[in-house]
Parts: structure tokens; C-alpha cells; sequence
């Protein structure tokens, strides 16, 4: 019984190694100085994820990103190098705070047009609502429902 829990124990720990094995261990005590490193990975954004900084992911792609920074640092390049690097071989989607140009105008004010274009609509909207509450029958149309509810009645008093 002893024998089974120190299998079943060490089975469990083999299983969490693999889930440090994709961080990398970089040697700081050269030119790399390692609160640059990581504000630097955290500025930048990972292309599988999207949503999360070099710094925060897992991904394949991350990791090797992270390499090349550090590398870069290594050689002696400044933060603006290592981030002109990257911009020049994948595109400003790299930046967690892209620069406002012409490329980038959607990405900065598409939101405002949209939400403008949707108060538009929504403006729009209620003010043709309000003219259709507004809207009265013609005389016609008033005295068939005038008899159709006179009718009704009628026939409730009936029953």
C-alpha cells in the first residue's frame, strides 16, 4: 500500500514538470538587465493569443519572440531597436499601444464610428417610432372601429 502511494505520488509529479518545460531561463547577469526584459515582453502583444502580452503566453510563437528579444537585449540593442525590429517583420499588431497613422485609423477610431453610426440609428429609430404613436386614423378607418367595439359590447351584454 505504502509502494502503490509513492508511484501514484511520483506520477503526479512527472506530470506537472511539462507545465514549467515552455518557460525559457535566460541569464541576467549580462547586458541584460531583467525588469527591462519584462517590461519590455509586456508591452509587446502575442500574435497566436491576441489578447495577451509575450510576457503572459504560452504559445510556441511567444516563446520564440521572447527568445529573440532577449537576444536582441543581449547584443546590446535599446528597447526602441528590439520594438522597430519586431514592427518591421510583423506589422504594428505587435504593440499593445500602436502609433496613430494612417494604417492604424481603423483600429483607433473605428469604435467611434461605429458607436456613432449605431446613435444614428438608434436616434433614427426612436423618432420614427414616436411619429407612428402620433399618427391618428382616418375618419373612415375611426368609425369601423368605433363599430367594431360597439359591436362587441353589444355582445357582451347579450351573453
Amino acid at each position: 500500500m505504502k509502494l502503490l502511494r509513492m508511484v501514484l505520488f511520483s506520477l503526479l509529479c512527472l506530470q506537472a514538470l511539462p507545465a514549467g518545460a515552455g518557460t525559457e531561463m535566460f541569464d541576467f547577469s549580462g547586458n541584460v538587465d531583467e525588469q527591462r526584459y519584462m517590461a519590455l515582453i509586456s508591452q509587446l502583444r502575442c500574435l497566436v493569443c491576441q489578447n495577451q502580452s509575450l510576457a503572459d503566453s504560452d504559445a510556441d510563437l511567444a516563446h520564440d519572440l521572447r527568445v529573440e528579444v532577449y537576444e536582441h537585449m543581449q547584443k546590446g540593442e535599446n528597447n526602441r531597436q528590439v520594438v522597430d525590429f519586431l514592427v518591421s517583420r510583423y506589422g504594428d499588431f505587435v504593440l499593445y499601444n500602436p502609433p496613430v497613422k494612417p494604417s492604424t485609423y481603423l483600429l483607433w477610431y473605428g469604435p467611434f464610428v461605429l458607436l456613432a453610426f449605431g446613435l444614428i440609428l438608434l436616434v433614427k429609430n426612436i423618432r420614427r417610432r414616436g411619429r407612428q404613436s402620433q399618427e391618428r386614423f382616418s375618419p373612415e378607418e375611426q368609425a369601423r372601429i368605433d363599430a367594431l367595439l360597439a359591436d362587441e359590447k353589444r355582445q357582451e351584454r347579450g351573453q
